[in-house]
């Protein structure tokens, strides 16, 4: 007797069971495998030659029926009748009472799919049965936020769809998917079309669309693959029914998706899919005010691009980004990232699994194979896009408030900045430099000498940005406003469902919305912001308020009521409604309606803002938006929003930070010492230190006088020292965007990239590193002059003394660097971090490029280099320099650049230059400091002629 048992939920996320060949599987050989009847014992064929006959020819009769049924239910246009649920999966007792089926208490609670995901519902069972499905409730409450263990969940055969067909196709395989039971959503598409996609070795892509109405796709640019990946990384199998795809990484086995753990749904407005984890360490999924790895612990998180005052943890903000990276048992990491732009939920469960809920568009996806983080952000960038090369004084020191009143203060802002000697690169202006808050304008009166002010910051090397809003009033006088009447000739703003402009109201009172979606509102706003320009020649825009954000909920006149406006099932939104605080869902726009392309708003406005500055100014344009989406980076940067001045936004910036450079948007940074409130004196200072290791550091508040310059001599000085540290480190950061900008790496990294056996640096979101080599490790907590920080295992050595001296020593920054050294077996170490001082330490085996720092980028930019070398316990190091006019567009696309390349091995460092140009003619070695040089050497020598050196007890020369 053969025995056998049923595979747990553990053992089919790695054996993989029911799975059909795909080699061997086609339109007419397709095997429905029963991983049960696989294990009984297989009886005798019969040998009587007239009994298979006659079988043979039934079979050959009904499977042409069966054929041509078929043929004809694929012909068919999907069914528009009311939906039907499934037949029961559950029954009554002569009492009334419900029967619950067996396997149901079997499901562990942590494999339970919630049947019933809309929010607030209170679940009774009957109705939960309604929907066939199981009930459980539990006594606890729920377990973690807004979400917990569903009561009501899927049974285990559950209908979904079967897969009818597999073909072979030159970049892969089209498969046929049928639905024969109804859901308890409307408007099932009953049949599907499966492309999926060997587009590289590392990438795989799934298209599941309707084959017989186009529906709405993404329209952001990805790559179009003709012709198959020769040495695919990965292994696509196909579980015929209930239909399931699975994606293993062929070197490890490692299951990276499988979808046959709950049902698929795919009707007209709810789209549901949902996968199997390799491991509870997933990151992404932007954006929210959440830790950088996400919790797995029933958690949803809802993407809907909205305006959200002082955020809350978790709930939907700003931008959308459905892209996660998730770590595997062994180091190893892939990605995933769902090209979809509705409005979506996004549930994590312990299992640990995820779950895809969409209303609307369609299901395409990528799977990207790394193996490691940094080749995933890389592969995914190659998809959506690799960030711009910024221009130099983005990386400068940026100031802004909203309420200086005149721009006489911002003025005497800006030279009392001059006079203390604080850096500073760009001034920005809020609303309250506009006419009444109109786009496009500036108070002549309050505001009078703005376009001189902006001529004095360019004779001083600075720059000025100012900010953008989208809605443009309607309640001008007809003639006296350009922006409006112009938009209005052109036609170019979003429309209500009857055609008729759609009107919100934002800052300038009543307001009409530019539809970006339209080419010729494009041409409009370059023709807005040249016309401006003529009058106020600023170098830079800042566009807020683009999720749009909306004072109405939808528009003036309300919404209408219709299927758009109360979709089937709502995600999580803030507000509870598509239309909360935006515009209505059913408004039109020139290529969808609102409803699609709601959080491409943010996207199109960079875009077209963008291309705007580019014809303006000839130079790199310098955008920073609020809302963003997928290929954002490629357009402008972000900042994180509306925070507050409080210890704890100080803190969460930092996961933001993390998140946003895995998104492929660098260029990031939140408002130093908080936007909202008033700050103290401590959390500035120590805010200050933490922003000027921010990608774009920028000090941002309401009304309060926050600058630098406002504050007692010490913190002025603490502050003053932290901004000339990262004008030193100029050299290293424009490097790290350049590398950013041509291979998709991140600037900001996170440990877990560097360290990828080291668990321990897996959920770390208190520190974080500069590319791959300058650990930072900031104070984050009121009343401390300690840090714990950890560091993984290996050399590393302080980049600075504990104390400076002096500004002159920072001034001469290689003096007060210390080289003081420690070794690390993977452990958290007590630092000293007194108020004048941001811990940083640099890793062993790197060559970091530094310079004298001044009052603005521009002059330290041509101060001669300082090279730091950090040597590993064998001797070595490596590191490099890019360097371009800093302005130029596409510098490195036309060779316009030098490349420098830095190595020490065996007791002598060599500089080559791989990529020359006119630039590197600029470019001198003024000192060099080594770390970790064991014993005092005789001489040294630079191009065979001796040359000056000390050397100090603690291994530095």
């Amino acid at each position: 007797m053969v025995s056998y048992k049923r595979l747990t939920p553990e053992e089919v996320h790695f054996a993989g069971a029911a799975l059909l060949d795909p080699d061997e599987t086609t339109d007419t050989d397709l095997k429905e495998v029963n991983p049960e009847l696989l294990l009984l014992p297989q009886s005798r064929r019969c040998s009587i030659t007239v009994a298979l006959l006659t079988l043979g020819g039934l079979i050959v009769v009904l499977f042409g029926i069966w054929l041509l049924g078929t043929i004809f239910w694929l012909h068919k246009p999907p069914s528009t009748e009311p939906h039907r649920p499934p037949p029961p999966a559950v029954a009554k007792s002569p009492n009334g009472t419900w029967l619950q089926p067996e396997p149901c208490s079997q499901i562990p609670e942590a494999w339970r799919f919630d049947c019933y995901p809309e929010r607030g519902a209170v679940v009774t069972e009957e109705m939960c049965h309604a929907r066939n499905c199981c009930f459980i409730q539990r006594s606890q409450a729920k377990t973690s936020g807004r979400n917990g263990v569903p009561w009501c969940f899927y049974t285990p055969d559950y209908p979904s769809y079967e897969l009818v067909s597999i073909t072979d196709t030159e970049i892969g395989k089209v498969g046929k998917l049928l639905r024969n039971k109804k859901t308890y959503y409307p408007k099932d598409i009953d049949a599907l079309q499966m492309e999926v996609l060997y587009e590289e070795d590392n990438r795989l892509r799934v298209k599941i669309t309707d084959p017989a109405e186009k529906r709405y796709e993404v329209p952001i640019d990805v790559p179009v693959v003709q012709k198959k990946a020769p040495n695919p990384s990965y292994t696509v199998d196909f579980i015929k029914e209930p239909f399931g795809l699975i994606v293993k990484r062929t070197q490890t086995g490692t299951v990276l998706l499988n979808t046959s753990i709950a049902p698929l749904f795919y009707a007209d407005q709810f789209l549901q899919m949902s996968t199997l984890l390799p491991s509870r360490f997933i990151y992404g999924l932007g954006e929210h005010r959440s830790n950088f790895l996400h919790d797995v612990q029933w958690n949803t998180l809802t993407m809907w691009a909205r305006d959200g005052k002082s955020p809350t943890p978790l709930t939907n903000l700003y931008g959308v980004h459905p892209f996660y990276l998730s770590m595997e048992s062994d180091g190893m990491a892939h990605g995933f990232f769902m090209l979809n732009s509705n409005a979506m939920d996004v549930a994590l469960q312990p299992a640990p699994a995820l779950t895809w809920r969409m209303i609307g568009g369609i299901l395409d996806f990528y799977i990207f194979l790394g193996p490691d983080p940094s080749s995933v952000i890389a592969q995914y960038l190659d998809v959506v896009g690799k960030p711009a090369m910024p221009i130099f004084w983005a990386l400068g020191y940026h100031l802004c408030r909203w309420g200086y009143k005149t721009s006489n203060k911002i003025w005497n802002v800006v030279k009392e900045m001059r006079n203390y000697g604080i850096p500073q690169d760009v001034q920005w202006n809020d609303i309250d430099y506009m006419d009444h808050a109109l786009d496009f304008t500036y108070d002549t009166v309050n505001f009078s000498s703005l376009p001189d002010l902006v001529k004095d910051l360019h004779r001083h090397d600075q720059h000025y940005v100012m900010i953008l809003d989208p809605g443009i009033s309607n309640s001008q006088l007809p003639g006296s406003y350009w922006p409006f009447d112009e938009g209005m000739k052109r036609g170019i703003f979003i429309n209500d469902s009857n055609g008729d402009v759609l009107i919100g109201k934002v800052w300038p009172g009543l307001t009409a919305f530019p539809d970006f979606s339209n080419p010729d509102t494009h041409e409009w706003w370059y023709q807005n912001l040249k016309r401006f320009h003529e009058k106020v020649p600023f170098d830079g825009v800042w566009i807020d308020m683009n999720e749009p954000s909306n004072f109405f909920d939808g528009s003036l006149n309300g919404c209408p009521d219709n299927e758009l406006e109360n979709p089937p099932y709502t995600p999580g939104i803030l507000g509870g409604t598509l239309k909360a605080k935006t515009v209505c869902a059913s408004a039109r726009q020139k290529i969808s309606t609102h409803y699609n392309i709601h959080s491409l708003y943010g996207l199109m406005e960079a875009k077209a803002t963008e291309s705007a500055l580019r014809k303006i100014t000839n130079k790199r344009p310098f955008v920073i938006s609020r809302s963003t989406f997928p290929s954002q980076g490629k357009y402008s940067g972000h900042w994180l929003g509306d925070n507050r001045s409080q210890w704890k936004d100080l803190a969460t910036s930092i996961p933001g930070m993390l998140t946003f450079n895995i998104l492929g948007i660098p260029l990031i940074g939140a408002d130093i010492c908080g936007f909202g409130g008033s700050t103290t004196e401590e959390l500035c200072v120590r805010w200050t230190q933490l922003g000027a290791f921010y990608p774009f550091s920028r000090n941002h508040n309401s009304i309060d006088e926050q600058e630098p310059t406002a504050f007692s001599p010490a913190a002025r000085t603490a502050m003053k020292e932290a901004i000339l540290l990262r004008y030193s480190l100029f050299p290293h950061l424009y490097t790290l965007f350049h590398h950013a900008h041509i291979s998709g790496h991140t600037v900001v990294t996170p440990l877990l990239f560097q360290f990828l056996t080291d668990e321990k640096t897996y959920g770390i979101d208190k520190q974080f590193l500069w590319g791959k080599s300058l650990l930072v490790t900031p104070v984050l907590e009121a009343g401390r002059d300690y840090v714990v920080g950890y560091f993984p295992k290996g050399l590393w050595y302080d980049f600075h003394t504990v104390s400076h001296t002096s500004l002159e020593t920072l001034l001469e920054i290689h003096n007060s660097l210390s080289g003081d050294s420690l070794i690390s077996s993977g452990e958290e170490i007590n630092l000293q971090a007194p108020k004048d001082k941001i811990n940083l330490h640099l890793r062993e085996g790197s060559v970091i490029p530094t310079q004298r720092p001044n009052a603005t980028l521009w002059v330290s930019s041509g101060q001669p280099l300082h090279l730091i070398v950090s040597l590993s316990e064998d001797g070595l190091a490596k590191g490099d320099l890019f360097w371009d006019d800093g302005e130029t567009l596409d510098t490195y696309e036309k060779d316009q650049y030098a490349y420098i390349y830095f190595t020490v091995e065996q007791n002598t460092m060599t500089s080559e230059v791989l990529h020359n140009h006119e630039e590197a003619t600029y470019i001198t070695v003024e000192t060099v400091s080594f770390y970790g040089v064991k014993t005092e050497p005789e001489n040294v020598t630079v191009n065979s002629q001796e040359a000056a050196f000390t050397y100090r007890n603690n291994q530095v020369i």
